[in-house]
């Protein structure tokens, strides 16, 4: 079961980047409405990393 969701996660993801390629080269409106939400998604997840990097390895002088 667990393969089967990675398995669909990465059919997404790539399905995802071939729209946004797709999208460069003027691809039809749909295609260029998944590529925007590919690339959203992409910016929240970096921002989220970012966020939990920053909050694990922040400098804080709670030591106390």
């Amino acid at each position: 079961m667990t393969v089967l969701v990675l398995l669909g996660v990465l059919a997404l993801a790539v399905g995802g980047c071939v729209c946004v390629v797709w999208a460069e080269r003027g691809g039809p409106r749909w295609v260029r409405a998944v590529a925007t939400m590919t690339l959203a998604a992409g910016k929240v997840v970096r921002r989220s990393e970012r966020n939990r990097r920053l909050g694990l390895n922040g400098t804080t002088s709670d030591d106390g």
